[in-house]
This record gives structure tokens, sequence and C-alpha cells, in this order.
């Protein structure tokens, strides 16, 4: 049996479809502060918070079943910053789904929507948060 490789090294690209990618790429952009890392085609655009690699591409119609993924999260510094998030958000009438709460391993997090209907966990994970592995 062949030796597993070294550890891998974190979630660091994820690739959804959306059918107003437009509209997502101003919220991910304008609400959550990304940058626009590469934009490949009118189709398909790349987003960076500087550590990681957002794909959205345009869905060509409503999808359809049941969906695989229930959400996915952003790494926030602190939990002071995770509030910061929400009151911003809030503010900005962006449609949460909970407020911050704890969970047993000291993290912090709260969800969200966004305009294609993805649940969004800003979350403060003491085993992760902080560690910055370029910078923005």
């Amino acid at each position: 049996m062949p030796e597993r490789p070294s550890r891998l090294n974190g979630l660091r690209h994820l690739a959804l479809q959306v059918v107003d990618l437009e509209a997502c790429e101003r919220f991910y952009v304008d609400m959550l502060g990304m940058q626009v890392l590469h934009r490949a085609s009118p189709d398909l655009v790349y987003l960076t918070c500087g550590n990681d690699n957002l794909s959205l591409s345009r869905a060509n119609a409503e999808p359809h079943g049941v969906p695989t993924m229930d959400h996915f999260g952003f790494i926030v510094d602190s939990v002071e910053e995770l509030e910061a998030w929400y009151q911003y958000l809030k503010a900005e009438g962006v449609r949460l789904l909970d407020r911050p709460f704890d969970h047993g391993d000291g993290a912090r997090s709260f969800h969200l929507l966004d305009p294609a209907g993805n649940k969004v966990q800003p979350i403060y994970h003491p085993a992760v948060s902080g560690q910055r592995f370029s910078q923005p």
C-alpha cells in the first residue's frame, strides 16, 4: 500500500455555479471585500482574499434536486472582527440566518445567504484564525 503524502494545507479553492453571476460577483467584491483575481471569460471569474480562490461560473439554469453543499466559511481573525462583520452585514440588509454563536471547540460563527442562495459562514476559529499565508 502506498504511503500517503504529507498533510494537505487546507481548503483554499471553491467553485460555485450561480445563475446571476454579476450579482454574486458584486456581493463577494463589494460586500465581503474580495478582489478579482482573474476574469477567464464573461461566464467565469476568480476572486480572492489573498490566501484563497473562489471561482464563480455562470450556471445555464436554476439548479435542480437536492443541494450537495451545506455551506462554506471565511475565517476572521478575532471574535471582535466576527461581531463587526455581523453588524456590517446586518446594516447592509444581507439575509442573515442566525446571530453569532459559540461552538464547543472555541470557535464562533454565524451564517448568511449570498445572492445565489449559498450559505456562507464567517467564522473565528482559534486553531486557524490569524494565520496569514500571503498578504492580500
